[in-house]
C-alpha cells in the first residue's frame, strides 16, 4: 500500500518539476498540482511529504508552491548554492542592523546564537558545550580581578567589506549609537552595562553596571553580551546618521541597502518570493587566523515559501537542503520514501530539545485574570495529542520531562528540585479535574447554553498564532477543543506572520481583541540560561515596552517573581541557586501567566543530501562539535566550512 501511495506523490513531484523546468516567465508564478490517492479498504493510511493521518474516504491532496526564476534550471549554479526554508517568512523589509524591523531573518537574528552570515559578533556561541568561539576577537575575553570590567582585542585580519579594519572603535561607536538612538539592544542592556571604551584600536573594555555595593549588577548578561550582539561599522554609521539627520525614527526606519557588513556573506536578491546571498571572496575570514578559507557555498538563497507544506514539498523534492521549519512526520523521508534526508537525532525527537513554545494568556482579557479559568483551560488540554500529532513525536513529552521554566536538557533539569513542585505540575487532559476547579471557584453554565459565565459574563476566547506554522496551528486546535470540553468557547484564528508581531510585540499597550490565547517562543540555549529564559517569560520589566521580542507578552506583574530574577545573577551559591530557581517553577506553576505546549528544538534542522553533504550530525566527529543550527546561527556557521558536494 505505501508503495503504491509511494509511486503516484513520486509520479506528482516528477510532474511539478518538469512544469517548474520548462516555465521560462521572468515572473513568479504558482503551480497547483493535485494529488489523488484512492483505497478501497475499510481504513486508510494516507502518507504525504508534510502529514500522516487515518482517514475513512478517498484522499485528495492539493499542494502548491511558488515557481521563481531562481527555482528554474540554471538561473543559480545548483552546485554552489545551499538553499534553506523556514528562516524567512515574507518579504525582506530592509538591511539596517540598528533596526527591529527588517523582516530578514537570513540576515541576521539575535540571541544568544547570532546569525552570522552578513554581521558578526565578537565571538560565536556554541550551545553543545556552552563555549564562546572567537570570531572578531582575538583570543578569550578576560574579567578584571573585581568582575566589573571585561576586555578582549580584535583581530589584526578582521575588515569590513570594504577592505578597513574592524576596530574596537567600531565597536565602542556602535554601543553609543544603541544608547542614543534607543534601540532594542541599547535599550536591554543600558541598565547592565555602563560603556563600552576602546583603549586602542584593537582593545575593548567592556564596563559594567554596578549595584550600591560596586558588584556588577548583573555578570551573567554582560559575558553573554560578546557573542549576543554584532558590530557595526562607525563610518558606516555616520554616515546613516547624517542623512537621516539624526532623528531616531528615520535612522532605525532606513532601508540601509549601502550598508558595510564585516561578514562572509551580502545581498545578491530580493523580492516578495525569494532572499538570495552572495559570498563576499575577499570575505577576511579566510585568513588563518579564523576559518583559514572561504565558506564552501557561493550562494544562500532562501525561497519564501507560503506555508510549512510547500516547504516540506521542496525538501523533499531536493530543492531545498537545509530545513529549519517543522515538517510532520520527518522519518517518514527515510523511512518510508528512502530520500536521502536526516536530522541531527537519527531517532525521536530527532533534534535537541532547548526551547519551550508557549501558549500565553492575555491577562487583560476577562475571566482570565482568575487563576481557576487559567489553570483549568492549560490543565485540560491534550499534550499527548499535541506532541504525537502537532509535533509528529519531535519532543519529550511531559510525563518525560515534567513542566517546569527549564528545557530537557540534563544541566537545566538540574537546577531545580522536582520533587518540591512535583504537585505543582500536570501532564494534561485533565477534563474532570478542570471542571471540577471551575466548579468550586463558582464559574458554572448558569443559563443552560453549555458555556460557563463568570461574573454573569459568558466565557468566550479566540486562540491564535501565525497563519502557515502548521504545528504551531495544530497545537492551538488542541487548546480549543479543550475549552470546548470544559464549557469553555474557544475558538481559532491564524493571521499572518506579518501581522501578528507587530500586535503580540507592543507591549505598551493592552492587547486587541482576537488575542486572549496566543503562542509564541522561548528562548534556547545560552550562556544564560535558564535565567535568561525565566526571565524572558516572567519579568515584569517587558511591561511598557513599544518594542518587545523578548517575552512575557501576556504582560504578567509578580514583584517576588523579579525579586528572585534580579538576584540570581549575582548569586554564586548552588544550593542557593536551586532554591531561587524552585520558588520560581513554583510561582509560575501556581499562577500560570502561560503554559508550555511542547518542547521544541531551537532551531528545526533537516537536511537533504542530495546536492550537499557532511552537515552536522550526532557523534559527527566535529572538534569543537558543530551544533544543529542550521549552518548559519552561531558556531552552527562552521557548518558552511565542513559540507562537501555528493558530486564534486
Amino acid at each position: 500500500m505505501l508503495r503504491k501511495k509511494l509511486m503516484a506523490m513520486l509520479g506528482a513531484i516528477v510532474v511539478l518539476s518538469m512544469m517548474m523546468t520548462a516555465c521560462a516567465t521572468p515572473t513568479p508564478e504558482r503551480i497547483v498540482e493535485t494529488v489523488v490517492v484512492k483505497e478501497t479498504v475499510e481504513t486508510v493510511k494516507e502518507v504525504e511529504v508534510e502529514v500522516v493521518k487515518t482517514v475513512e474516504k478517498v484522499v485528495e491532496k492539493t499542494v502548491e508552491v511558488m515557481v521563481t526564476p531562481e527555482a528554474e534550471e540554471g538561473a543559480l549554479p545548483r552546485n554552489e548554492t545551499l538553499y534553506f526554508n523556514g528562516q524567512q517568512w515574507g518579504a525582506v523589509v530592509g538591511w539596517n542592523p540598528y533596526s527591529s524591523s527588517n523582516n530578514n531573518a537570513m540576515m541576521g537574528t539575535g540571541g544568544d546564537s547570532h546569525r552570522a552570515t552578513m554581521f558578526e559578533t565578537p565571538y560565536l556561541y556554541n550551545m553543545l558545550d556552552g563555549q564562546q568561539y572567537p570570531l572578531l576577537a582575538d583570543g578569550p575575553w578576560s574579567w578584571n580581578a573585581d568582575m566589573t570590567e571585561i576586555t578582549f582585542k580584535f583581530k589584526a585580519a578582521a575588515k569590513w567589506s570594504d577592505g578597513t579594519p574592524v576596530t574596537a572603535e567600531d565597536f565602542a561607536y556602535t554601543w553609543d549609537t544603541h544608547l542614543k538612538y534607543n534601540t532594542g539592544v541599547g535599550a536591554g542592556n543600558k541598565e547592565y552595562i555602563d560603556d563600552i571604551v576602546a583603549v586602542d584600536d584593537k582593545t575593548v573594555v567592556i564596563k559594567a553596571k554596578l549595584d550600591e555595593n560596586g558588584k556588577t549588577i548583573n555578570p551573567l548578561l554582560v559575558s553573554a553580551f560578546v557573542s549576543s550582539n554584532i558590530v557595526i561599522q562607525k563610518a558606516w554609521t555616520q554616515k546613516l546618521e547624517e542623512r537621516t539627520g539624526g532623528d531616531e525614527t528615520k535612522l532605525k526606519a532606513d532601508p540601509a541597502e549601502d550598508v558595510v557588513y564585516s561578514g562572509p556573506y551580502h545581498k545578491f536578491f530580493a523580492d516578495d518570493t525569494k532572499v538570495v546571498f552572495i559570498r563576499d571572496d575577499n570575505y577576511w575570514g579566510q585568513d588563518k587566523s579564523m576559518w583559514g578559507k572561504l565558506p564552501v557555498p557561493k550562494y544562500l538563497a532562501h525561497v519564501i515559501f507560503k506555508d510549512n507544506a510547500a516547504g516540506s514539498v521542496a525538501l523533499a523534492k531536493g530543492e531545498v537542503d537545509v530545513s529549519q521549519q517543522f515538517n510532520s512526520n520527518i522519518q517518514l523521508l527515510w523511512e518510508s520514501y528512502g530520500l536521502p534526508i536526516s536530522t541531527y537525532l537519527p531517532e525521536p525527537p530527532y533534534g535537541i530539545g532547548a526551547s519551550l513554545p508557549t501558549a500565553f494568556y492575555n491577562l487583560k482579557s476577562y475571566g482570565l485574570d482568575q487563576i481557576a479559568v487559567r489553570k483549568a483551560i492549560a490543565i485540560a488540554v491534550d499534550y499527548p495529542t499535541i506532541i504525537a500529532n502537532a509535533m509528529t513525536n519531535q519532543s519529550a513529552t511531559f510525563d518525560q520531562v515534567p513542566r517546569s521554566l527549564m528545557n530537557p536538557t540534563p544541566g537545566e533539569q538540574a537546577m531545580y528540585n522536582h520533587d518540591a513542585v512535583k504537585d505543582l505540575q500536570w501532564a494534561g487532559n485533565d477534563i474532570e479535574g478542570a471542571k471540577a476547579l471551575l466548579d468550586a471557584a463558582g464559574i458554572k453554565d448558569t443559563d443552560g447554553d453549555g458555556w460557563r459565565e463568570y461574573n454573569g459574563k459568558k466565557l468566550s476566547y479566540i486562540a491564535t498564532c501565525p497563519n502557515g506554522w502548521s504545528d504551531w496551528q495544530a497545537a492551538i486546535e488542541v487548546v480549543a477543543a479543550a475549552g470546548k470540553k470544559i464549557g469553555i468557547d474557544i475558538t481559532t484564528n491564524y493571521p499572518e506572520w506579518s501581522v501578528y508581531q507587530t500586535v503580540v510585540t507592543k507591549s505598551d499597550a493592552p492587547l486587541p481583541e482576537g488575542y486572549d490565547i496566543f503562542m509564541m517562543w522561548s528562548a534556547g540555549a545560552g550562556p544564560t540560561m535558564p535565567w535568561g529564559r525565566i526571565r524572558n517569560m516572567m519579568s515584569s520589566e517587558w511591561v511598557g515596552m513599544a518594542s518587545n521580542w523578548s517575552g512575557n507578552w501576556g504582560q504578567y506583574v509578580n514583584p517576588r517573581a523579579d525579586e528572585l530574577i534580579k538576584a540570581i545573577p549575582g548569586e554564586t551559591d548552588a544550593a542557593k541557586l536551586k532554591e531561587m530557581y524552585t520558588e520560581l517553577v513554583k510561582i509560575y506553576l501556581t499562577d500560570i501567566p502561560s503554559f508550555t505546549l511542547m518542547y521544541r528544538p531551537q532551531s528545526f534542522h533537516a537536511v537533504n543530501e542530495t546536492v550537499w553533504t557532511n552537515f552536522p550530525h550526532q557523534d559527527d566527529g566535529s572538534k569543537p562539535p558543530v551544533p544543529p543550527l542550521d549552518c548559519t546561527d552561531g558556531w552552527g556557521i562552521a557548518c558552511l566550512y565542513n559540507i562537501t558536494l555528493v558530486n564534486p
